[in-house]
C-alpha cells in the first residue's frame, strides 16, 4: 500500500475537512483582530498565529497533492486554493506589503470546502451566460436613458441639473442611483420635477423597468441555475445507485435455475 492510499481516507474525512473550516474562520477572527487595538498590542502573537495557520493550509495543500498527483490540478477548487495559500506567502514588506491585506482572502476558502457553497458558486457560474444577456439589456437601457435625460434636462442652468445630468457620465450614475432607489424621490426626482414638473413620466416608467423587472431577471437566472445543478446532482445520485433488474434479467435467471435444477436431478439419477 502506497503513500497516497494511505493518506487519502485522512484526507477526505469529516474529521479534517471540519478542521479545515474551523481554521479558516479562526484565521479569519485572527486577521480581524489586527485592525484593532488590541491586536495592536498584541501584533506579535497575531503574526506567529498566522505564520501557523498558514503553514497547516500549505500542509493540506501538499496531502491533497500526495493523494491525487498531478489530478490536483484538474479540480478547479484545487486551483483556487492553491493561488490564495500561494498570496499568502508573498511577502510582506517593501513593494509588496500591500499583498498582505489580501491575507483575509484566505476565508473565501470556505466556497471550496463547504459543500453548500460549492453548489452556490457553481449556480453563480452556470447563469452567468444569462446574466450577461441582461446586463446587455441593462446597458442599453441606461444608454439610451442617459443619452435622453441628459438632452431633456442637462441643458438647464440649474447647478443641481448640470451636476447630475450635465453629461452622459453624470447621467447614467444619477440613473443608476434611481434605479437602486437610494434617496430617489427626495433626493433627485422632486426637485427635477420643481423644474420639469412631467419628469415623472420619464421616471417611474424608469423605475418599474430596471428596478422591478430587469434586476428581478438575476433573480430569475440564478435560480433556474440552482434547479438545474440540483437536477444533475440527483441524476449522477442515480447513476450511482445499482441498476435495478429488469423483467429479462428475471426470466433469465429464472432460466439458469431451472437448468441448474434440472443438472443436479440428472446427476442425482445417475448416482441411483
Amino acid at each position: 500500500m502506497n503513500l497516497s492510499t494511505t493518506l487519502k481516507p485522512f484526507v477526505e474525512s469529516r474529521f479534517f475537512q471540519n478542521f479545515i473550516i474551523a481554521l479558516i474562520l479562526f484565521n479569519a477572527v485572527t486577521l480581524g483582530l489586527e485592525t484593532t487595538d488590541f491586536g495592536q498590542r498584541y501584533i506579535g502573537i497575531l503574526y506567529v498565529i498566522d505564520l501557523i495557520v498558514l503553514c497547516i493550509f500549505t500542509l493540506e495543500l501538499g496531502l491533497k497533492f500526495i493523494v491525487y498527483r498531478f489530478d490536483f490540478f484538474k479540480g478547479g477548487w484545487n486551483w483556487f486554493d492553491f493561488i490564495i495559500v500561494t498570496i499568502s506567502w508573498m511577502p510582506a514588506s517593501g513593494a509588496w506589503s500591500v499583498l498582505r491585506a489580501f491575507r483575509i482572502l484566505r476565508v473565501l476558502r470556505l466556497f471550496s470546502v463547504v459543500p453548500q457553497m460549492r453548489r452556490v458558486i457553481g449556480a453563480l457560474g452556470h447563469s452567468l451566460p444569462g446574466m450577461a444577456s441582461v446586463v446587455g439589456v441593462l446597458g442599453i437601457i441606461f444608454y439610451v436613458s442617459a443619452v435622453l435625460v441628459t438632452k431633456l434636462f442637462g441643458t438647464h442652468e440649474d447647478p443641481n441639473m448640470q451636476a447630475w445630468f450635465g453629461s452622459i457620465g453624470d447621467s447614467a450614475y444619477t440613473l443608476f442611483q434611481v434605479m437602486t432607489l437610494e434617496s430617489w424621490s427626495m433626493g433627485i426626482v422632486r426637485p427635477t420635477m420643481e423644474i420639469f414638473p412631467w419628469s415623472w413620466m420619464f421616471f417611474v416608467p424608469f423605475i418599474i423597468i430596471t428596478s422591478f423587472a430587469v434586476l428581478n431577471l438575476f433573480i430569475g437566472i440564478i435560480v433556474d441555475a440552482m434547479q438545474i445543478m440540483h437536477e444533475e446532482e440527483d441524476k449522477a445520485n442515480l447513476k450511482a445507485l445499482p441498476t435495478p433488474a429488469t423483467q429479462e434479467d428475471v426470466l433469465m435467471l429464472k432460466k439458469q435455475i431451472e437448468q441448474l435444477s434440472e443438472l443436479l436431478q440428472q446427476q442425482q439419477k445417475g448416482k441411483d
